[in-house]
């Protein structure tokens, strides 16, 4: 990678840096920008939040991409170093039939304050579900809540919650433990992947922004950049397109079918997962053709569990007895665990990025 696209000129330490970087890069490669300002909550030192949106491309054209950031705040750093890189370098080769919305920093509360959900630790890719029903059921999730988030941070609560998950993989199998610990759960607002009670306010700004912004869009590419599952550096496509479907197949033709088709995070069965971004984005289109997918880079493998528990257990835990010493090493460590401060791990991922976002622009031309 030349000193020009050298990482640092796109990872940045924090949401600010992050989102005044996004700002500046959009306006110099003439894009439109608008701004979703959070009416209720705010960063560290009393900073202003926001979704921050920014478009090229013509007014009314029957084709966009929508790339999407930061829909958990620990993962925002990867999502918006690629979203700033791909202004910088690439953002004038847009065919005359084609726009791109950019959202950047869709749970802006989690990219501020370090933590994967939002203000209310809603994992906002699990919130896309219609709160009106019945919500979705997680069988087994109760039965080892405490063993998860535990009351201590330290080797022996870690060692028995390792003991019951053993138990329960033993009695259930893999599969059916990621199902519990990654689908989705609805009952314990304090604890892991909690999908919420009702639509979170990114969710509702989310259609808001689709509804503007793609108004006029009658074919649309989807990526939500993401991190944690995957092999170090490396791209792992979820597609949610339904099976065999002309949609998924696409999708497949742009990226590659050995890394859309069959695909098994962490090498089990893809977890049912419930409510996420890609459905409600399908529901705000209105029966518009989308086809796309949630785009991870892998950092720890199977062990990014363990650093979302962490996440929980810094923000409801260790209040309750603060160890500076302790509490800024684990979290030093939880960053890391999503956003790795290698300088290996940071140019894989522009390079696959800027390279996935290319293929996808290439490929939604031809649509």
């Amino acid at each position: 990678m030349s000193e020009a696209a050298a990482f640092w000129h796109y990872f940045t330490p924090d949401y600010a840096s992050a989102r005044e970087r996004f700002v500046v890069r959009a306006q110099r490669a003439g894009a439109q920008l608008a701004s979703y300002r959070h009416p209720d909550a705010s960063g560290p030192g009393g900073i202003a939040l926001s979704i921050d949106v920014a478009r090229l491309g013509p007014q009314h054209a029957p084709k966009q991409l929508l790339a999407i950031s930061g829909t958990h705040g620990l993962e925002g750093a990867a999502g918006s170093a690629l979203q700033i890189a791909w202004l910088d370098s690439l953002a004038s080769n847009l065919p005359p039939d084609l726009a791109v919305t950019l959202v950047h920093g869709l749970n802006p509360y989690g990219f501020a304050h370090g933590s994967r959900t939002t203000e209310n630790n809603v994992d906002l890719n699990r919130n896309f579900v219609d709160h009106d029903a019945p919500r979705p059921r997680n069988a087994h999730y109760a039965s080892l809540h405490e063993w998860l988030i535990p009351t201590r941070w330290d080797r022996d609560t870690l060692a028995a919650a390792t003991q019951a998950t053993d138990r329960f993989r033993d009695a259930h199998g893999a599969d059916a433990l990621f199902n519990t610990l990654a689908s989705g759960q609805y009952t314990h607002a304090d604890g892991l992947i909690y999908g919420g009670n009702q639509r979170e306010w990114s969710n509702l700004t989310l259609q808001r922004i689709v509804e503007t912004h793609l108004v006029q869009a009658e074919r649309v590419a989807f990526i939500d950049w993401h991190t944690g599952i995957g092999e170090y550096g490396e791209p792992f496509f979820l597609c949610f397109n339904a099976q065999d479907s002309e949609l998924e197949q696409r999708a497949a033709q742009w990226w590659g079918a050995d890394r859309v088709l069959g695909q098994r995070p962490h090498g089990l069965a893809r977890p049912d997962y419930r409510g996420l971004v890609f459905r409600g984005v399908e529901q705000f289109l209105d029966g518009r053709p989308m086809a796309g997918a949630v785009i991870e880079f892998g950092t720890r493998g199977p062990s990014m569990s363990l650093a979302s528990r962490l996440d929980q257990w810094l923000r409801f835990r260790a209040r309750q007895a603060p160890h500076p010493e302790r509490d800024a090493q684990l979290r030093a460590d939880l960053l890391d665990a999503f956003v790795p401060v290698s300088s290996v791990w940071r140019e894989r991922v522009l390079a696959h990025g800027l390279a996935i976002t290319a293929q996808t622009l290439d490929g939604l031309a031809r649509w």
